[in-house]
């Protein structure tokens, strides 16, 4: 999975993501250069969800229907 920037140049490569005890590792390429590892604890998970409003959710599952704009 790739996030992009607004204008078009790719921003974060998401190779892996793998559960480990408790929390989550995701490894990937920051620029398509540096590689990182990031890892999501339980708490900052929890805060993730302060994200989600009904219009984001309702936003992401239309998206599974949609056609990429690339």
């Amino acid at each position: 999975m790739r996030f992009f920037t607004p204008e078009g140049g790719e921003l974060i490569e998401i190779m892996n993501v793998t559960p480990e005890r408790n929390h989550v590792v995701i490894q990937g390429k920051i620029m398509s250069a540096m590689p990182m590892r990031a890892v999501l604890t339980p708490d900052q998970l929890r805060q993730g969800f302060k994200f989600l409003t009904p219009r984001l959710v309702f936003t992401l599952i239309t998206m599974l229907f949609r056609r990429s704009g690339r």
